[in-house]
C-alpha cells in the first residue's frame, strides 16, 4: 500500500452537516472507512469507524440541510461527543493505520471530497488539533473516478452502475455513504489494475 499511492493511505471519510459552510455551519456526523490491501494487490474496505459530533457554539443549522439528514442534534439518545474527543476518536485508528502500512500520511477520499475535508479542515483549526493525519489539501474524489469508470457522477447512479446494492432509506447517513464510496473505489482502482495488468506486453 505505501507503493500504490505515494507513500498516502486512502481513507473514505463522509460527512453530516448543518449547511454547506465549513466555517459556520454543524459537523454533525463523521465516518470513516480505512482501505487496506490483500496479498494479490487488490483494496479492500475495513469496517467503519463514525461518531456523531456536538455541534459547536453558535454553530448554523440550515433546516433544508437538517431535513435532508434527518438528525436531531440534540436527541438524548444520541450519544455525540464534542468536536475535539469527535476527531480523536476518528483520527486514532486513521494514525495507526498509517504507521501500520508504512505510509506517510491518510488521504481523504470521498464524493465530492472538497466538501468533506473542508469541515474536518474546520473542525481541526477550531479545536487546535495538533496532528491531523489527512493530507491539508490533497484528496480522491470518486465523483471523478465514477465519472471516468461508469459516466455517473451521481453517487447512487454510479453505485449502481457498478452492480452495487443501493438502498435510499439508508442515503444521507455518515456511514452509509462512506461505506458505498468506500465500495465504489475499491472497485474503480481494483478494475484498473486488473485492465492495465491485462494490456501489459509479456
Amino acid at each position: 500500500m505505501n507503493q500504490r499511492f505515494r507513500g498516502f493511505l486512502p481513507v473514505v471519510v463522509d460527512v453530516e452537516t448543518g449547511g454547506f459552510n465549513s466555517q459556520t455551519d454543524a459537523l454533525l456526523e463523521v465516518a470513516a472507512v480505512i482501505i487496506s490491501m490483500d496479498e494479490n494487490g487488490k483494496l479492500y474496505p475495513e469496517a467503519p469507524i463514525s461518531t456523531h459530533v456536538v455541534p459547536f457554539e453558535g454553530a448554523n443549522m440550515d433546516p433544508k440541510s437538517m431535513e435532508v439528514n434527518g438528525i436531531d442534534p440534540y436527541h438524548p439518545l444520541r450519544a455525540a461527543r464534542q468536536e475535539q474527543d469527535a476527531l480523536g476518536y476518528i483520527f486514532s485508528p486513521i494514525r495507526r493505520a498509517v504507521k501500520e502500512a508504512g505510509c506517510t500520511r491518510a488521504i481523504l477520499v470521498g464524493h465530492n471530497a472538497f466538501f468533506d475535508l473542508s469541515f474536518i479542515n474546520a473542525c481541526v483549526a477550531r479545536t487546535g488539533i495538533k496532528r491531523n493525519p489527512f493530507h491539508p489539501f490533497s484528496n480522491f474524489d470518486t465523483v471523478t473516478l465514477c465519472g471516468l469508470a461508469y459516466g455517473q457522477t451521481v453517487l447512487a447512479r454510479a453505485a449502481q452502475s457498478a452492480d452495487l446494492p443501493w438502498d435510499q432509506s439508508e442515503a444521507h447517513s455518515a456511514v452509509y455513504d462512506t461505506k458505498m464510496t468506500a465500495e465504489l473505489f475499491c472497485k474503480v482502482v481494483n478494475r484498473w489494475e486488473h485492465l492495465n495488468s491485462d494490456s501489459t506486453p509479456e
